[in-house]
This record gives C-alpha cells, structure tokens and sequence, in this order.
C-alpha cells in the first residue's frame, strides 16, 4: 500500500515531477562521465604490474640512459628479464593526434608485455622489418588504419620525417589496457639518429623495464640496480612500474581532485532542488497528513510515505542518468580520441550512481517528513 501510494502520488503534478527527474537524470549522468575521466586518468596505474620495474635517470625522464647498463642490471640478482625503451614524440598529420610513440626492442619488449595481444604472424613481421610499427587498436580505429598501410611522424625531439610501415595491430587483453600507443624499432631510431647526425645521446635509451623474478622482493631489488650505478655520471632511480605511472599522476592530481570536487557539486546542488521539490509538496499537502493522521496512521506511516515518494523520484531520474551515461560516454571517447586510453564506466562508478540516487532522495524527504510529522492536526483540517 505505502509504495503503491507513494508511486500514484509522483505524477499528481507530473510536470514537476519530469523536471525534477530530468535534473536528477543530468547530474547522474555528470557524476558518471567525470569519474570515468578520474578512473581513466589512473589507468595506466591501475594495469601497471607490480613485478615489473622502471628504470630511469635520477634527474629527469628528460636524461637518457646508456644501453651498456642493460648488461649490468642483468647481472642483478633477481632480475629475470631486461628490455628497454625510448620515447619518440612525433606527430602523426597534426599536433591534435596524439598518441606515445616509443622505439623498443620489440622481442624482449612484446614478452615482457602479455597484455598486448597481436597475432604471431604480425608480431614476426614486426621483428623482422626494421621500419615497421604496431599500433593499438584505438589508433588504428580513430585514424582507419590497417596493416600494411605507411604512416609518417613528424619527429619533434628527432627532427625529419620518419616513415613507416604498419606491420600489425595489437589488441588489449582486458578492458583496462591502453590500446592508444605506436611501438617501433629502438635500433632503426638509433641508426637514423647516426645518419642523419642528429645531436642526441647515441645507444642511448628512456627506460629499462624490468622483470623481477620475485615480486616480495621487488624493492630490494630495486636498490640493488641503483647501488650498482650510485656514484656514477648517470644514476639511476629504479621504482615499480605502478610507482612510475603515478608519478605522471601526480604532476596533474590538482586537475583529478578538481573534477571530484565538481562531481560532487553537482549531487550537492542536485539534492537541494530536490529538497526544495519535496518541501514545495508536502506543503500543499498538509491537510492531506492531517486527515492520515487523524483516521489513525502514524508517524511512520507518513515519514515512509514521503521517503518513498521522494526515493522513487531520484531513483527514476537516476536510472535514466546511468543509462545514458553508456551513449555519453560513448560520444566522449569518440570526441576525445586517444587523449584517453582507456575510458570505460567502471561497476564502481554505476554503483555510486545508484547509491547516491537514493542519497539523493532520502536527503530530501529529511524536512518534508518532519513537517508532516509536527503538524497541528486541527490547525491543518481547519486551514484546509
């Protein structure tokens, strides 16, 4: 019956009560996209592995390192694979498609990441031809890209026109892998570097990434490789690849926190219009309470009548809020092409979606229900 009644009593003014749940609707909906932003700003450090290290120069990213050195960490004890990496920085027909660029060594590399999902006749290919690439799937879907066809970068740190052809396309294991990055050959990035007398650090490279045979022991084995290289022209600092992506995170975490706090606005504001909504109908409905309590409905009757009326509300606008969350979220990955990598609605975003629609509406029954339950019965019937 309390439900029943609470479900007729929606659409007695259905105008307000479509407003209402559209606005409830939009600031779900809001609340979807911006934390899929924060979830998608944290992906690479959510499927970075833990036994896996970076290892780079203790001054900056910006400093290479010798390849020489990958002999010395390998004779790390417990260090049980090596490959390395160099970031390029090109641009691929205008400054707006950017997508990482890196020259590795492609056999080590590919094993020491099983998430990148290629096939065995693409990935010998790859190895075998020295101007080749592989491209994630999110690149070669935004620009219509397909195995065989060339594609030219603009080198930004490597000046000239570097050519290449795409040799294949790899896919992510799961949903969280970044399919937005273009790998090619680190010995064709150095051999041209020699040709084309570019003034760079030659058999020089960004970062080793290393595996670790024990991942209890990744920090001690994380010193080790920095202890070999203390005192040295170029030290090293050696840290998780977990580590290593949030670094990169926390450069930008007064943007994260920013887009939270607006998250959170808007549920905010959204609460108090529904507040207002719920305070404007109990309002006209005092005497209606009155002759409830008269014919001897309590208190409780009335405070569920109201919580509910109010939850059925928010829940309505905030189911339409999480299903439209999907096409928008559709269109903001599309709009947006690789800026972000991964950018999928997490079960933890729909469940905060539901949770705090029905925050919503129990927030805003707070006051209505009091009233309904402090009012002067006589005083109501006679005024009515």
């Amino acid at each position: 019956m309390l439900f029943k009644l609470a479900f007729k009593n929606l659409f007695r003014y259905p105008v307000r009560s479509l407003l209402t749940m559209v606005g409830v609707a939009v600031a779900i909906l809001s609340f979807g996209i911006l934390s899929t932003v924060v979830d998608s700003w944290y992906a690479g450090a959510e499927g970075a592995s833990s036994a896996r290290l970076i290892v780079r120069s203790s001054v900056s990213l910006m400093f290479p390192l010798p390849l020489p050195y990958r002999d010395r960490i390998k004779q790390v004890e417990g260090v049980q694979n090596i490959s390395w990496a160099r970031w390029f920085g090109g641009i691929y027909k205008e400054p707006k498609n950017f997508f990482p660029q890196f020259a590795i060594d492609p056999r080590s590399y590919l094993d020491m990441y099983p998430e990148y999902v290629v096939s065995n006749e693409e990935k010998q290919l790859f190895i075998k031809d020295k101007r080749s690439v592989l491209i994630g799937r999110k690149i070669a879907d935004e620009h219509k890209l397909k195995p065989g066809d060339s594609m030219t970068l603009k080198g930004q740190i490597f000046p000239g026109n570097w050519d290449f052809v795409i040799a294949g396309i790899y896919e992510g294991k799961t949903k969280g892998t970044d399919t937005a990055q273009l790998f090619f050959h680190w010995d064709y990035l150095n051999e041209e570097i020699r040709k084309r007398g570019i003034s760079r650090d030659k058999e020089a490279v960004g970062v080793f990434i290393v595996e670790v045979d024990d991942i209890d022991k990744v920090g001690n084995i994380a010193k080790s490789i920095d202890d070999v290289f203390a005192n040295s022209p170029k030290e090293t600092r050696s840290e998780t690849e977990k580590a290593f992506q949030l670094g990169f995170v926390a450069m930008t975490e007064a943007i994260v926190v920013a887009i939270r706090l607006v998250s959170y606005v808007v549920i905010i504001i959204i609460m108090l219009v529904m507040a207002n909504t719920m305070i404007m109908t109990a309002r006209e409905r005092v005497w209606e309470y009155a002759t409830l309590r008269s014919i001897g409905f309590g208190k409780y009757f009335l405070s569920g009548l109201i919580t509910s009326e109010s939850c059925l509300l928010a829940l309505f606008g905030g189911t339409a809020g999480i299903v439209l969350t999907f096409p928008a979220a559709e269109m903001f990955r599309t709009f947006t092409g690789t800026l972000f990598p991964v950018f999928e609605i997490s079960n933890t975003t729909i469940i905060m979606q539901v949770l705090l629609s029905l925050l919503t509406g129990a927030f805003a029954a707070i006051f209505p229900a009091w009233k309904a339950n402090t009012v002067n019965i006589v005083g109501a019937l006679r005024a009515s």
